[in-house]
């Protein structure tokens, strides 16, 4: 059995090789999903690191769209096609970093080969209000077209609330789980024969953190998902996830999450040593 890590990237080689070298265990794969706004020459190298490869069929990772979806199945199909016997899917950016020893994060997955981890959250009941417009308004985010925007605005301005197909139940929160292979194909396939539902998710903002709760919790998979993404992730005030500094330290080294985001060169660079220190003890770094 095996581990198979899912990066997505799109700066920053020095942090990519960091993480990949974290991640390093004789029981895991690591794939890169490297944004094509980006250029992949200086990220090349890391090729090199043991069981380390870039996923082929890359795409533009756009934020908040379904593009990021769409690069993310595209991988995950990659990942499956080649019939490892993988325990799980490990979803995690660029800018992520392990909390836990190695050897603990791949003992605790092979432990539970038949779970998913992920953060979900009912929509419309009280449980996650913020979540409920994305789904009742348009957004054409991915479209590349002058005044998108204007023409977005206009639309919602006298088109209906949208739906969802299929008489699913929306859920959502964190993009960022690990499931296992068999919900990554059953998302995959439901994705390629309802086209409908795809059209729909085409046209929700911040997609990434409804798409994959509201397909497997409708799944018949659902009692296989814990609510808990194992994930560390501090929103400000915008609600975007805060660059960790070594005044984290402590809520760092207590939480029960094998990882968390985000770190940015260079004012992460001393808690980042932190925990390597703690991780593999004092005078291996």
């Amino acid at each position: 059995m095996k581990l198979a890590h899912l990066i997505l990237a799109h700066k920053d080689p020095a942090m990519l090789e960091r993480l990949v070298k974290r991640l390093q265990h004789k029981d895991a794969d690591i794939f890169i999903q490297l944004d094509t706004k980006t250029d992949i020459t200086p990220f090349k190298y890391i090729e090199a690191i043991p069981n380390t490869r870039f996923i082929v069929k890359r795409g533009d990772i756009g934020y908040c769209n379904y593009s990021t979806i769409a690069v993310t199945l595209m991988a995950m199909e990659e990942i499956l096609s080649l019939k490892n016997d993988y325990s799980h899917i490990n979803l995690i950016s660029g800018q992520d970093y392990p909390l836990k020893p190695i050897e603990t994060i791949q003992q605790y997955f092979f432990a539970n080969a038949g779970k998913s981890f992920m953060h979900t959250a009912a929509i419309g009941e009280g449980e996650w209000p913020d979540g409920e417009h994305r789904f009742k308004k348009y957004n054409l985010g991915d479209w590349k077209i002058p005044g998108k925007y204007t023409l977005q605005k206009l639309a919602n301005s006298f088109l209906p609330d949208r739906k969802l197909p299929k008489g699913l139940k929306p859920y959502g929160r964190s993009q960022w789980m690990t499931i296992t292979p068999a919900a990554a194909q059953y998302t995959i396939d439901y994705i390629k024969s309802h086209p409908n539902v795809e059209r729909y998710f085409k046209y929700i903002f911040a997609v990434d953190e409804v798409f994959f709760q509201t397909i497997l919790v409708n799944s018949p998979l659902k009692d296989q998902l814990e609510n808990f993404n194992l994930r560390y992730i501090v929103l400000d005030p915008g609600k975007r996830p805060i660059n960790f500094t070594m005044a984290d330290a402590e809520a760092l080294t207590h939480t029960d999450a094998f990882f968390a985001r985000k770190f940015e060169r260079p004012v992460s660079l001393e808690v980042l040593d932190y925990l390597d220190t703690l991780i593999d003890g004092p005078g291996k770094n």
